[in-house]
C-alpha cells in the first residue's frame, strides 16, 4: 500500500495562521481590483470576465477576453513588454502530450476560450499608507 505523509510542519502551519488572519483583507483586496479592471478594460471595449449574478467572487484568478487569437497575442507581446505579467490561458488537456492520443469531442467552446482568454495579475496589491 502506498503511504502518504499530511502532517503539516509547526512553520507552515505558522504561516498559514498567519494568512488566514488576513484572508478577508486579501479578499477585499483584489475584489477593488477587480473592480478596477473592469472599469479600464471597459473603456478599452475588452471584456473582463466578473462574477456571475448572485454570486460572490474571491478574483483569485483574473482573465480578459479578446476579439481572436491575433489580438491576443498581440496583447500578450505588449503587455509583458511593458513589464505586465499576461499569459494565456492553460492549454486544454488534450495538447498534453499525455493525453495527445484520448478521444475528444470537436470541444469548439473550449478552443474557442484557449485562443481568445488572457489571465492577468491578480496578486494582492500592497497597501500604500493613506491610501485603499
Amino acid at each position: 500500500m502506498v503511504g502518504y505523509n499530511y502532517r503539516l510542519p509547526n512553520l507552515n502551519a505558522a504561516l498559514a495562521c498567519a494568512q488566514l488572519e488576513q484572508l478577508n483583507a486579501f479578499v477585499e483586496n483584489k475584489r477593488e481590483l477587480a473592480k478596477l479592471y473592469q472599469d479600464f478594460f471597459a473603456s478599452l471595449n475588452i471584456l473582463f470576465i466578473k462574477e456571475p449574478e448572485h454570486a460572490r467572487s474571491n478574483y483569485w484568478l483574473s482573465a480578459v477576453i479578446m476579439p481572436d487569437r491575433k489580438i491576443r497575442d498581440e496583447f500578450l507581446k505588449a503587455t509583458n513588454e511593458a513589464g505586465v505579467m499576461t499569459r494565456p490561458i492553460w492549454r486544454l488537456m488534450n495538447k498534453l502530450e499525455m493525453y495527445k492520443d484520448c478521444q475528444t469531442d470537436a470541444l469548439d467552446n473550449a478552443k474557442w476560450l484557449e485562443d481568445r482568454v488572457v489571465n492577468i495579475p491578480s496578486s494582492v496589491r500592497r497597501q500604500i499608507k493613506g491610501q485603499s
